[in-house]
């Protein structure tokens, strides 16, 4: 492993609920994988440990092959999963993504685990935002994601902001080398998203000679 994982906890953010997509996204394909199947190869390559938090029990679940826990603050969004996640770690940081992301990429954790040694809150800051869903976190953080969940305020970002917390937050320019389009922090929330994403991976697959 390029860099040490040893003492971090890869956290998949499973939640279920598909709202926007309107069928259940976790099991959607792309590319011969369900969009869980694609987050989860990625982070084995990386992480030993995995974690994958869902919002409540489902019998989809039952022969995962990784550890599979329930929010325990329900109905908290991604902030409740990662309380969830962080709390049930074995290691003393975590990250965490979320299973409707295609296009994660080990290079791209690697850099961010690189650039924010030490720190509790290791955060990529786009031109369109804080990316909390793609993030490293200590569990210093957990104080404090109970204290927002219990006041309802679920905006994982304003961690970032928490002056007793040590953040690094990650400029575009510190990835645009191995990423440069930031496909790594792409969801798919929408059919139009899912339509999206099939197109990047055949427009990949032609380029790498049939490889995605």
């Amino acid at each position: 492993m390029g860099v040490e994982t040893s003492r971090i906890t890869g956290i998949l953010l499973a939640g279920g609920k598909s709202r926007r997509m309107g069928q259940d996204k976790r099991f959607l394909e792309l590319g011969g994988l369900t969009l869980l199947d694609r987050a989860l190869s990625a982070m084995e390559t990386l992480f030993s440990d995995i974690l994958v938090v869902v919002a409540e029990p489902d019998p989809q679940f039952a022969s995962l092959r990784h550890a599979v826990v329930t929010d325990l603050i329900p109905g908290c969004a991604t902030l409740g999963g990662l309380y969830t996640g962080l709390s049930l770690a074995k290691h003393p940081r975590i990250f965490a993504c979320a299973c409707d992301m295609p296009f994660v990429d080990r290079a791209v954790i690697e850099r961010m685990i690189q650039l924010g040694q030490g720190a509790d809150v290791v955060m990529a800051k786009l031109a369109s935002g804080l990316q909390p869903v793609h993030a490293i976190y200590s569990k210093a953080c957990l104080p404090y994601l109970e204290r927002m969940a219990r006041a309802n305020r679920l905006k994982v970002q304003e961690l970032a902001a928490e002056p007793a917390l040590s953040v690094r937050l990650v400029a575009e320019s510190e990835l645009v080398d191995i990423d440069p389009q930031f496909l790594s922090f792409l969801n798919i929330n929408t059919q139009a998203d899912l339509e999206f994403a099939r197109k990047l991976l055949a427009e990949r697959r032609t380029s790498q000679g049939g490889r995605a």
